[in-house]
């Protein structure tokens, strides 16, 4: 007999006419349907409270694909038994007959000492005139009744895989508070349209779950930028390091460039490179005594230099601009060093820093610079070279060189590069040098401290690690939201 279309409609046609489902397993076995089936059903209508159920759990216990096969064509080391002729057989010709079933059936064949093997003549050959197959018939006894069936025998069966044990859970069906042949669904949300035709008044509203937790909203994500900053940052203070105070953004030109022995007249100063503020314009501060002894390193020189040899002027050292280096960090923190007596330091910074630079796929006109230094006593070359080496070590970067530059502060200068595994070239890394003189000294520290010191950026290092080609696509209103949500964790090779 062809089985009705299972339906929430037949769920209630059938309540109404025999007042309950006993059992919701049995009802779908008779009609051929799936119980996973009916249970979405009867959920459905009894969060309508139009039926009730009850839990009932059963005694089960499901059958592998291999058990099915025995029950319907015996078990192996039964068929082996029967593809042993009175006679013997030979191995070889035994498992060829009956192929993916000789290696478990002659091993349980062997077991049960249904079968002799001699190993010099290879023949197999009957130790018994007949068997009984008694796993085929443990399985069909479970297939017929799961609950009678003895638990050693389950046990034994779960470990060749042939059984799974569990608990069968199917419902008892009745009627509801709610019950009915047609299913009127209430609705969710009052709308605009329901209060200003008045539909609203014969409307049946679903109640509120207020025990739900809701939707999850979404948290905050780390950008790359700060992935990296964080593995950058761990590694300076795993080397004893300190962190510079970077929240000065705006600072004044003597900060970022006087006080470092750069030129009132050098092109970095330029409108074209920097960005200046016009509100407020000037610095209000600048300790007077030191302004003076930049001012002569300046214009008059000092302790074996000539100096720049210009008329050095306050308003130009007052204008305040974005910074444009964390160097001039480096400045405020070796000046404060040198107050009431100096101690050794390191310090480092990693912040952002601005240029008025033309933006395209490698230059943005704010970006982020790591930088490190070292102040103690009669430091010199050699020392830079293997702090520097000892630092990108940890970066996982051990092949390095190091190139003469020049730098307006620092003397000698070099910039270092990398070779780069996958780009099968010397890359660019990083910039440093040996602060002169003329900077160091009109700060007030003693004649015999030298300051070693290198940066480079954050975002070159960050667009490496990612595989990111155009820095817009790192920083800016064209990144990707779902790239920050879901970029990996940095792990540096250290």
């Amino acid at each position: 007999m062809e089985s009705k279309t299972l339906s929430e409609e037949l769920i209630l046609q059938t309540l109404d006419k025999e007042v309950n489902i006993p059992d919701t397993g049995v009802w779908a076995h008779k009609n051929g349907w799936k119980h996973d089936n009916i249970v979405g059903l009867i959920k459905r209508l009894e969060a309508l409270y139009m039926i009730e159920t009850k839990l009932i759990e059963t005694k089960s216990i499901e059958l592998s694909e291999e058990a099915k096969t025995i029950v319907k064509e015996g078990s192996p080391e039964a068929r082996t038994f029967y593809a042993v002729p009175e006679g013997g057989i030979q191995k070889a010709e035994l498992e060829k007959s009956l192929g993916d079933v000789a290696k478990i059936g002659f091993a349980q064949a062997m077991k049960s000492k249904w079968i002799a093997f001699d190993s010099k003549s290879g023949v197999v050959t009957r130790k018994e005139a007949s068997i009984d197959d008694v796993t085929r018939k443990q399985l069909e006894s479970i297939a017929n009744a799961p609950d009678k069936a003895d638990e050693a025998v389950v046990t034994a069966l779960k470990k060749r895989k042939l059984a799974s044990p569990g608990i069968l859970k199917t419902f008892a069906v009745s009627k509801g508070p709610k019950f009915g042949l047609v299913i009127k669904k209430p609705e969710a949300d009052l709308t605009s349209e329901m209060i200003a035709k008045g539909t609203w008044k014969d409307q049946e509203f679903k109640e509120y779950n207020f025990n739900a937790l809701g939707e999850t909203t979404a948290g905050g994500y780390l950008h790359p930028l700060m992935k990296v900053r964080t593995e950058f940052r761990e590694i300076f203070l795993e080397m004893g390091f300190e962190e510079m105070p970077t929240n000065n953004f705006v600072e004044s030109s003597f900060w970022n460039f006087d006080s470092l022995f750069q030129p009132q007249q050098h092109p970095a100063r330029d409108a074209h490179d920097t960005f200046f503020i016009s509100d407020p314009a000037q610095a209000r501060y600048i300790p007077e005594d030191y302004m003076q002894r930049v001012k002569d390193m300046h214009s008059n020189g000092g302790h074996g230099s000539y100096g720049w040899r210009y008329d050095w002027k306050l308003e130009e050292a007052q204008k305040n601009i974005l910074r444009t280096h964390t160097t001039a960090v480096s400045s405020r923190m070796l000046y404060k060093l040198a107050q009431g007596g100096f101690t050794p330091k390191k310090y480092f910074s990693i912040d952002r820093v601005y240029r008025n630079e033309a933006l395209d796929a490698t230059h943005l006109a704010e970006f982020h610079q790591i930088e490190g230094l070292v102040a103690d006593y009669n430091l010199n070359l050699g020392n830079l070279m293997g702090i520097i080496s000892q630092f990108f070590a940890r970066l996982g970067m051990t092949n390095l060189r190091f190139k003469p530059a020049y730098n307006p502060y620092t003397e000698p200068s070099m910039e270092v590069f990398a070779y780069h595994d996958g780009l099968k070239k010397w890359v660019e890394i990083g910039n440093s040098g040996v602060f002169r003189p003329e900077m160091l000294l009109p700060m007030g520290l003693p004649p015999d401290v030298r300051v070693i010191a290198w940066g480079l950026s954050l975002e070159r290092p960050t667009m490496i690690k990612y595989g990111i080609s155009n820095i817009r696509d790192l920083v800016g209103h064209k990144i990707d939201i779902g790239f920050v949500q879901n970029n990996p964790i940095c792990r540096l090779d250290k």
